[in-house]
């Protein structure tokens, strides 16, 4: 299908991150130089940027490919609300909506490229319905990008882990096939075993060597005894640099000072978190996760699918969520919202270095706008998406 994707050796006359004009060069999907633009018309297999500010391609660090309805006719929201409503409404309709498929999967990568995603991670459920069948579909459907989208799965159990037997198994048979992490969901509030899930899942990725993506809705102060779970086990284990917390309500629930002891801890071991800017709860601060030295990325979650009609897939967007609704307007801070869309969340998904300097993927999105910030506050469309050195889009 991406047969015909475009490579690209040079994007010329564009402002890297709002700064001089410049020409990127390509080689082998690397950037290999950024040197003064030069006065001429682009060769063949270089693209005339016409002046328009460049950025690093954004980086969905949680996103589920596998379970969208975009591109089908409306569906309504039906079923019950809450976690475990969405959960069954999910497995009582998935099927005739062709979910999990490569065709489903296809349609979400594509609005992910004409956003200007370039890489990502995305959970891929894994249940006793469907067993593996959905890592094999996104496999597939990435696999016809040729490179162009980096991708890392998290076998996701989004029925829970212990409460349906043959999970665990599932999960260690994704390990064995190879999926980067695998992934946890609400030991307490799902499981009803916070001790019990979480000593599972280590135990797997500690076999396995894999990472652990763990969904963390549960709120308050048993939201925090996880985290705490959590932190003692990655220690325990070794495992510091593999683990990440995702939504982790708790965070911005709990007090300042048990927040900052949390934020501590996490630093020191390299736990990460991943949020999805969700507009109902206070965001997470830019200033506390940066000064405590906690990573964490952006992503847009699922999008239109059997839990929520909404999303669209940029996660541009979902930076000026987590903006707006975190109060942050300096240009200092809007940037660095900016850098958390795109470099500074490359390695979740699985990419060494993605910024616009030599050495990097080539991964450029350029954008008609003044400055990093004006892109943000805008969230103006993307005009050209390069990925790995190829054109995505425009």
């Amino acid at each position: 299908m991406h047969s015909s994707l475009l490579a690209v050796s040079a994007v010329r006359n564009i402002r890297p991150w709002g700064g001089d004009r410049s020409d990127i060069l390509i080689e082998n999907g690397l950037i290999t130089a950024v040197v003064p633009a030069e006065d001429r018309a682009p060769a063949h297999g270089e693209i005339d940027g016409r002046g328009m500010l460049a950025l690093p391609g954004l980086v969905n660090a949680h996103a589920h490919v596998d379970k969208s309805w975009w591109g089908r006719p409306w569906q309504s929201y039906g079923g019950e609300p809450g976690t475990d409503g969405r959960i069954r409404h999910e497995r009582a309709r998935r099927d005739e909506l062709g979910i999990p498929s490569v065709e489903t999967t296809a349609q979400v990568l594509e609005q992910f490229a004409r956003h200007g995603t370039t890489a990502m991670r995305t959970h891929v459920d894994v249940d006793t319905g469907i067993g593996l069948r959905g890592i094999d579909a996104v496999r597939e459907a990435v696999a016809a990008y040729q490179g162009a989208l980096a991708c890392e799965i998290v076998a996701f159990p989004q029925d829970g882990v212990l409460r349906r037997p043959g999970v665990l198994e599932l999960l260690a048979d994704a390990a064995r096939a190879g999926v980067e992490h695998i992934g946890g969901l609400d030991p307490a509030g799902i499981d009803r075993d916070p001790v019990g899930q979480i000593d599972a899942i280590f135990a797997l990725a500690d076999e396995h060597g894999c990472g652990l993506d763990i969904h963390l809705h549960d709120g308050g102060s048993l939201g925090a005894f996880q985290f705490d779970l959590i932190l003692d086990r990655t220690q325990r284990l070794g495992l510091q640099g593999r683990v990440n917390i995702a939504h982790g309500f708790a965070i911005v629930e709990v007090d300042a000072v048990r927040r900052r002891d949390l934020l501590h801890t996490m630093a020191e071991l390299d736990v990460t978190m991943t949020t999805v800017a969700p507009v109902r709860m206070p965001q997470l601060s830019v200033h506390e996760f940066d000064d405590a030295g906690v990573r964490y990325g952006l992503g847009t979650d699922g999008i239109r699918d059997l839990w929520s009609p909404y999303g669209t897939g940029d996660v541009m967007g979902i930076a000026w969520q987590h903006a707006r609704g975190g109060g942050i307007v300096r240009d200092e801070d809007l940037r660095r919202v900016v850098e958390l869309a795109t470099s500074a969340a490359a390695p979740f998904a699985g990419v060494e270095r993605a910024d616009l300097t030599p050495g990097s993927r080539a991964d450029v999105v350029l954008v008609d706008a003044e400055n990093p910030m004006d892109a943000l506050v805008r969230v103006v469309p993307r005009e050209i998406v390069i990925g790995a050195g190829r054109v995505l889009h425009g």
